[in-house]
């Protein structure tokens, strides 16, 4: 039987962080996985996506290129090749993860991980102990039980990246960052799609100005949008809403993910509602047993998961760590514009502010790259100028939100934004003069 100093169970983004950062630490570091290393994030959720929505991105700057004057002949796509090079992109991420693995001296057990009260673990015929252990288990698609959906045929995010040809017509369930994204990852390449949201707007956890933007973008695309309705039922290919009746080629759910707690389940844990109940250094119910990512409270992403990771190796090895700043994780939708925010929305502040938005339609780089749909946003706290949130909206949006989140991780304020240098032509330089327009003298206002 091996003994180690921590174990971690699960080796997507969370957990083969933490077993990395472990072992870096000087730890004896065994790290389960049952499936496959990178887990949901690499396999069937950020990084495929992601892929896909660049090869839409590619075919849109094409189009572009032909209103500029950059004529082109009829674009066509060769599905299988798209998939194959995101199969590529994947694979080598995979292969870097196991070298990281492997350099750290970190012991990788492949299989399915059981666990007593006495902190034994079981992975296939091995057993193996540690005195702290970390369960980084992640999620799993969730599907609404609607009536009549054992007579539907659908997709998961788990399975629709297998996909081998472009479907001709994608029906959506869904209108959250997941289906948003995956709408705009395949209209653009030709597939017609619908989405079915029942609630009144899609992306209702983002920034309520970036919606109306989406909304006229997947309208430009050809998505046809459908919401504020209820479902009633399923009848195989057919689905009957309170809004009419919609058939279907191709059923993709798209509404959430649930946690993957039979662990904790079988150890008896606390629980808070579907969710691993931890304390404020990520402990459980149970001593020497501590519970991140989509175990626990706070944003299902995958550096938020990394970062919790982190934080529960510092504080087992004693480095006291800072606590993990929830204002300040970015949160990122991948659309055309995308869509970047951190911290607080308007309607969440409840202190005097002082908030101000550049649209892009003024920035030379934006008009130079055709990327005027979206704006800078800042939300300060009046007298302080303390940074309470930002969103920007805008083609590079999650690239260009690090500058803001930059400046607020070093203590900076609206001040400090205002006085910075940016270089001229960046769509950046828009950042400046949103903070420069809290003290009332934004340039291009």
């Amino acid at each position: 039987m091996e003994n180690f100093d921590i174990a971690i169970i699960g080796a997507g983004p969370g957990g083969y962080v933490a077993a990395i950062h472990a072992a870096k630490n000087g730890k004896r570091v065994a790290l389960i996985e049952r499936d496959k290393l990178g887990g949901a994030c690499y396999n069937v959720g950020c990084i495929p996506s992601k892929i896909l929505l660049e090869h839409s991105k590619l075919v849109q700057a094409i189009n572009q290129g032909n209103n500029w004057g950059i004529e082109t002949d009829n674009v066509r796509i060769n599905f299988p090749r798209l998939m194959q090079r995101k199969d590529t992109i994947i694979q080598e991420l995979l292969t870097n993860i196991e070298h990281y693995i492997i350099n750290n001296d970190i012991t990788l057990y492949r299989g399915e991980a059981t666990l007593t009260k006495d902190l034994l673990i079981t992975v296939g015929n091995e057993t193996l102990t540690a005195t702290d252990i970390i369960l980084a288990t992640g999620s799993h698609p969730f599907v609404p039980p609607f009536q009549g959906l054992e007579t539907a045929t659908y997709y998961t995010t788990d399975t629709f990246f297998n996909l081998k040809e472009l479907p001709a017509q994608l029906t959506i369930i869904g209108g959250g960052v997941i289906a948003v994204e995956m709408a705009f990852s395949l209209a653009p390449l030709g597939t017609k799609v619908t989405m079915l949201n029942h609630s009144e707007d899609i992306l209702q956890t983002e920034e309520p100005e970036s919606r109306p933007l989406i909304r006229e973008k997947m309208k430009k695309l050809g998505i046809e949008l459908v919401t504020d309705f209820e479902f009633e039922k399923f009848e195989g290919h057919t689905i009957h809403t309170t809004k009419g009746t919609y058939t279907y080629e191709n059923l993709l759910f798209a509404t959430g993910r649930r946690p993957n707690t039979e662990i904790a389940q079988h150890l008896g844990l606390a629980f808070e509602g579907l969710l691993i109940a931890v304390n404020d250094h990520l402990q459980t119910s149970q001593p020497h047993l501590y519970a991140i990512g989509d175990l626990v409270g706070g944003y299902q992403l995958a550096h938020s998961a990394s970062a919790e990771g982190i934080y529960a190796v510092d504080y087992i090895v004693g480095n006291q760590p800072a606590s993990i700043d929830q204002a300040s994780i970015p949160r990122c939708v991948y659309t055309h514009p995308e869509i970047a925010t951190f911290g607080l929305l308007e309607e969440q502040v409840k202190v005097s502010y002082t908030m101000t938005k550049m649209p892009l339609k003024t920035n030379p780089k934006g008009l130079m790259e055709g990327n005027t749909e979206g704006f800078v946003k800042l939300i300060t706290e009046e007298g302080s100028g303390q940074i309470l949130g930002a969103c920007v909206v805008g083609d590079g949006a999650t690239e260009m939100l690090n500058a803001i989140l930059a400046a607020k991780n070093a203590g900076g304020t609206a001040l400090s934004l205002a006085q910075m240098i940016f270089p001229h032509p960046t769509v950046c330089e828009h950042i400046g003069d949103a903070a420069k327009a809290v003290f009332g003298k934004a340039i291009h206002q």
